[in-house]
Parts: structure tokens; sequence; C-alpha cells
């Protein structure tokens, strides 16, 4: 049987990182940039896809103010959320849109949702992550208690930021999946899958390098050029939104 292999959950997306994703023998990467809007991802998921890989867009939503973030990933949106709404405006507009909803990293660090939310919110979440290369052993612990304690399906993904993470990790469906909706339908249904990982000293270098990147990634430096100050493009109050978003905007 031939499994068609996806990583769920990367930041980076160029040449190299098709070439690398390919020769790990990936199918299919789910791309989820910070801090971009869904127009400018779904562009360049189609500009990366050939016949050999495809690149499915998706966003990794940053909801609640800076000491009560929680990050959420979608994919099968059929419009843009913008970051820092509340996280019951953004699982509410996610549930109106019918968007497939993946948890990253639960209870990690200070950025995850936690098993109280996942109860919570547990009708339109589609699965839950269980292996993360910015993981230690006891957070990827953590996250396999919460995802069999839910009954949820499990996804494992490299949360590359670097481009070497690229294949580290990865989620194996026991079907092929030719096309981008079949990818998303695939988290939706909760078809069958295993997650799996690349092991020995490469493996716990590559991870612990991700797991270095999250000083510059959570910086108050960082948040502070980016959302308070610049009024980037996933901004509630850009214009790009119309106002829509702005009563549930926590900045």
């Amino acid at each position: 049987m031939t499994e068609f292999r996806v990583d769920p959950h990367v930041k980076v997306l160029d040449e190299r990182v098709v070439v690398r994703a390919k020769r790990r023998g990936l199918d299919a990467l789910v791309y989820a940039p910070h801090f971009t809007r869904l127009p400018e991802i779904e562009s360049r998921a189609r500009a990366f896809s050939d016949e050999e890989l495809l690149v499915v867009p998706a966003r990794e939503l940053f909801t609640g103010g800076w000491r009560n973030r929680k990050h959420i990933l979608a994919t099968g949106l059929s419009a843009p959320i913008p970051d820092y709404l509340t996280l019951e405006a953004t699982m509410r507009e996610l549930d109106r849109q019918n968007a497939v909803v993946l948890v990253p990293h639960p209870e990690f660090a200070t950025v995850s949702l936690d098993a109280a939310d996942i109860d919570r919110y547990g009708h339109i979440v589609d699965a839950v992550e269980v292996y993360n290369s910015k993981h230690w052993a006891r957070h990827n612990g953590r996250a396999g208690e919460i995802a069999r304690g839910t009954g949820l399906p499990a996804f494992g993904s490299s949360y590359a930021h670097l481009r070497g993470s690229i294949g580290e990790v990865w989620t194996a469906f026991e079907e092929p999946l030719p096309s981008v909706p079949s990818v998303v339908e695939a988290f939706r249904e909760g078809l069958p899958r295993r997650v799996y990982r690349r092991r020995g000293w490469s493996h716990a270098v590559r991870c612990r390098a991700e797991f270095a990147h999250l000083g510059w990634e959570n910086s108050w430096q960082k948040f502070e050029r980016v959302v308070l100050k610049g009024r980037e493009a996933t901004h509630p109050r850009h214009p790009a939104y119309g106002g829509r978003f702005e009563d549930d905007a926590v900045y």
C-alpha cells in the first residue's frame, strides 16, 4: 500500500523547500506563514504546486492578546480571517466557514489551546497535533494524552520555520489524495492516518534548532513591530477587512 505523506504545517516555501520535500518523499505541504493574508498564501501555494507535490494553503491564526494568545491552524477557508480576534470570535468565524480546524502544539508554552479549550470547541475541531519538531519529549507526550482524551484524530508536523526541518515529521494517509481539496477533506472527514518522524541525532539537532527559533518568534520586539506598530496585513483593523472584525479585535 502506498501512503500519501503530508507535512501539515510549514512556515517556509521556496524552490529549496520544494526540492527538499520531494527528496524526503513528501506528497503535500500545508503552508501557513505568519502574518500573511490568505490570498497571498493561496497564490504562493499554487505557484509551488506541481504533479509531484501539492501545496495546501492555510492560516495559523493568532487569537487573543499577547498574554493569552492561542494559535489555531485552519485550512479549507473560504474567506480571510485576521489575527488577534478573541478566541470565541475566531472559532465562530471558522465554524461559519466550515473550515478544517487543527490544533497545533496543544498546551505548549503560552501560545496554545489547552484541553479545556479543545473540549469546549471539540464540535468544530478536526484533529490534534501529537508530534511537533519544536516540542521536547514531555510536550509530545502531553499532546498525545490530550488527543487520546478527546478522541479526536491526530496529526504530526515539522512546524518548519527552517528549511532543514522539512520532512522531519509527517502524517501519512492510507489512500492517495490527488488534489488540494482532497487533502482538506481527508482532515475534515478524519480519514485513517499515522504520524511518523525521523530519528537519530540529526533529527534531535533539527528539533533543537526549531525550538531555539522560538526566541525570535515570540519576542516582544517582533510582536511590537509587526502587530502594534505595523498594522500589518492580518491585523483586524487593516483596511482589507473592511471593518468587519473590529468589534472582536483585541488590538
